[in-house]
């Protein structure tokens, strides 16, 4: 009797999915409510191309910087609790032979049934380090270059997802209609990324979709309004 093989399938998001969110998610919306929140307070294109442009970098830098830094923390804590793991297993081997004990004994074995997985364990080293890295500490070992490309994922990122609500700015001279178009194509964006960000992180698309643009758009409202308030327009 020939069987149809299983195959599951889990949604995993991966690291690269995770940065790109992370970095179009502010670079659309922070450039977009700067723009908006300066076209309520001046009418050159060019001054609000100026401060959006330089928002832009400083925005990217600061994110790919955060995104560095997060990266290599994890490596370096990864790396900290890998080392006292391995001086644990060798001076008190019997105390860690317990916790794995437990670790078994909580998925339900009885003791019996997992005195003779800890012995194997307790003859290969490296192989209990690595359980307990992952079943005690629910710790994997990191990539090393994941901390270059997570900062420079990012801060392509937000630079791509920056330029969006800006060009409009840069092809008209008018502040006032250049906002329009930065308000539809920011909009726009923002509804399709947030589409794909829902796919991809397992959440209903649409919704994730509204959501997004929703958001994106109260912050380009509020900071408007208050540009206008406090330039008394």
């Amino acid at each position: 009797m020939q069987h149809t093989p299983h195959v599951e399938k889990h949604f995993t998001s991966s690291a690269f999915v995770r940065d790109i969110v992370i970095g179009m998610a502010d670079g659309l919306t922070v450039p977009f409510a700067l723009a908006a929140g300066l076209t309520g307070a001046v009418s050159a294109s060019k001054i609000i191309v100026v401060a959006g442009l330089a928002e832009i970098a400083a925005g990217s830098i600061a994110m790919g910087l955060g995104g560095y830094l997060a990266a290599k923390g994890d490596a370096d804590h990864y790396a900290s609790e890998l080392r006292r793991e391995q001086r644990e297993v060798e001076e008190i081997p019997d105390e860690e032979a317990r916790e794995v004990l437990e670790v078994f004994t909580s998925y339900g074995l009885t003791v019996e049934e997992s005195i003779p997985i800890v012995n194997s364990l307790r003859e290969r080293p490296k192989q209990w380090v690595d359980f307990m890295m992952h079943f005690e500490l629910a710790l994997d070992e990191p990539d090393p270059g994941r901390a270059l490309r997570s900062a420079t994922t990012i801060a392509g990122a937000y630079i791509v997802g920056g330029l969006i609500p800006l060009a409009p700015y840069m092809a008209l001279n008018r502040a006032g209609a250049a906002l329009i178009f930065s308000v539809i194509a920011t909009l726009i964006a923002l509804f399709v990324f947030g589409y794909i960000k829902g796919h991809y992180q397992g959440m209903p698309p649409m919704r994730a979709a509204i959501q997004t643009a929703a958001i994106g758009g109260l912050a380009a409202a509020a900071a408007f309004g208050i540009a206008r308030l406090v330039s008394g327009g």
